[in-house]
């Protein structure tokens, strides 16, 4: 059976998330979908004068919400960049757009008979995530947001590049909110498998300045290029493929907690049918304390939707 992606909306992010299927051979079949159909139909010009260069070649479709139908991965990457210009660090910027796209979008895929994985970039990633799955009715794990698994990847690069070593070598997440709220929970963090609070102390490292560095990561990028797209667009592929190879991949999404009653940035294990399970890690009572304040946050602002 061939795999079959599609991605509603083909700005920055979307257009970069199929560049990476096309080029990777990740996709048999994949469908743009834009509001704007000049755009999606550019891209797939684009992508098909690429396939005269490529091992693979993918039917490349353009659109058609009927197409959802046998979709295996939606990609929702719809959005108004613009709106986070003079933000100054507030995803929640970008709501009063999102929320009115997905009013507009939502109707169309579940209208399509979509059942497959639905991951969503969006901002703020958290309430759009599960503003979508209310507004289409998936079951909650076949709708994910990227949430703190981009978050986790800068986390990963800061801590990487302290200790001077290969970012894939630190494990540990970051939690709640994609956003202001988020923490990094150092408890979980180890570099080269040591816990990375002693190894801090150590070597004299200020855990609160790496944090703080995280968590602004996606604003130093955002003032230097007007938007984030590769490493955001890298964390949905891989969702994807973990899903699409039922790989069982532990990792921080955005998902349903129901002890928060809130999608929020959380382990879990990421297979066919999206987030199989959540991980309950053992979080000492101030990272507890903090995930909660998080998922409260979100919470109260998905209240307003």
């Amino acid at each position: 059976m061939g795999r079959k992606y599609a991605i509603i909306g083909v700005g920055h992010v979307g257009a970069t998330v199929a560049f990476a299927l096309v080029t990777k051979g990740d996709a048999d079949e994949l469908i743009l979908i834009d509001k704007n159909e000049k755009k999606a139909r550019a891209e797939q010009l684009d992508l098909q004068d690429a396939t005269a260069r490529l091992e693979t070649r993918p039917k490349i479709k353009i659109q058609d919400y009927s197409e959802l139908a046998d979709t295996d991965i939606l990609f929702v990457t719809a959005g108004n960049i613009h709106a986070l210009d003079h933000a100054s660090g507030n995803r929640w910027a970008e709501f009063e757009y999102t929320r009115e796209i997905v009013k507009d979008i939502a109707p169309k895929i579940k209208k399509s008979g979509f059942h497959g994985v639905l991951i969503d970039t969006m901002n703020p990633c958290d309430a759009i995530s599960q503003y979508l799955q209310k507004e289409i009715g998936l079951p909650g794990s076949q709708v994910l947001g990227t949430g703190t698994f981009l978050d986790t990847a800068r986390m990963q690069r800061v801590v990487a590049e302290q200790f001077d070593v290969d970012p894939k070598n630190i494990s540990g997440f970051v939690y709640g909110e994609h956003g202001e709220s988020q923490f990094v929970a150092w408890s979980t963090v180890k570099v080269n498998g040591l816990d990375v609070v002693p190894l801090a102390k150590e070597r004299n490292i200020d855990l609160t300045e790496l944090e703080s560095l995280s968590r602004s990561g996606g604003w130093a990028i955002h003032s230097g290029k007007g938007y984030t797209s590769y490493a955001i667009a890298t964390c949905a592929v891989k969702l994807s493929r973990a899903a699409l190879d039922d790989a069982r991949l532990m990792c921080p999404c955005s998902s349903y907690n129901k002890k928060y009653d809130s999608y929020v940035g959380q382990p879990g294990i990421i297979g066919k049918n999206g987030v199989e399970e959540l991980i309950d890690i053992p979080l000492p009572e101030d990272e507890e304390a903090k995930l909660a304040n998080s998922a409260a946050t979100i919470r109260e602002k998905f209240a307003t939707m």
